[in-house]
């Protein structure tokens, strides 16, 4: 399925705490193929999808690199658990969110559970969702003083993917052709893995809260 122009059904929700209103978008509604096992820092993350899921994860992407005022979040722990069962980890929820948000994660669980009144949302993606990235534009990743990380937190059971747009964009490519591409490529060869290996944390810098790790979200053997 191509990206260009498609409607991604949502709904929003708009929170206040501690005196700050928070905008949060999540699905319309929840995908049962799509777990994501929480291994950040001890290797990777892991999320499993199917083609719906792979969709949804790719309108998310951008709506959080355009979105900076907005909490992106897939409610995933309550996927199945026949897909990735061979994976260990923590059932987890993805947030996806601009870094200028500063948002506390500590505070989510608070918030999350102030989250009950909904409103249905229609996100329309643009005719060129996403920029065309270049070799030249990952290799910037790995020059010193390179401040465009996707960093990452964990609280309350969720994995947050920080950064700004240009950061989102770098792996941009990754999340457009599970969605666009994966579907395709599974249909000619339906032994076929694939997946994509995003970067999340500091490349460089010694922090040990944001150390190096990945995001790798793979399509589940099974439900294709």
């Amino acid at each position: 399925m191509k990206l260009a122009e498609q409607k991604w059904r949502t709904l929003v929700n708009t929170v206040t705490l501690g005196g700050q209103s928070y905008r949060v978008l999540r699905p319309a509604s929840p995908k049962a193929h799509a777990p994501l096992y929480d291994g950040a820092g001890r290797g990777a993350a892991q999320l499993v999808v199917d083609k719906a899921s792979a969709f949804e994860i790719a309108c998310a992407w951008w709506l959080a690199a355009r979105s900076p005022s907005s909490l992106i979040h897939l409610p995933l722990r309550q996927a199945t658990g026949e897909c990735g069962s061979w994976i260990e980890g923590q059932p987890s929820d993805l947030v996806l969110m601009h870094h200028s948000m500063q948002f506390p994660v500590k505070q989510w669980k608070e918030l999350r559970g102030r989250a009950t009144s909904w409103t249905p949302h229609t996100v329309r993606l643009p005719a060129q969702p996403f920029p065309e990235i270049t070799r030249s534009d990952h290799e910037r990743r790995w020059h010193h003083g390179f401040r465009n990380h996707l960093l990452w937190e964990t609280a309350a059971d969720t994995l947050f993917v920080i950064g700004s747009r240009p950061a989102f964009e770098l792996a941009s490519n990754q999340v457009r052709e599970l969605a666009e591409d994966c579907p395709a490529h599974i249909a000619r060869t339906p032994d076929a893995h694939c997946c994509a290996e995003i970067n999340i944390g500091r490349t460089w810098e010694n922090d040990r809260r944001n150390p190096p790790t990945r995001l790798h979200i793979t399509y589940c053997e099974t439900h294709r």
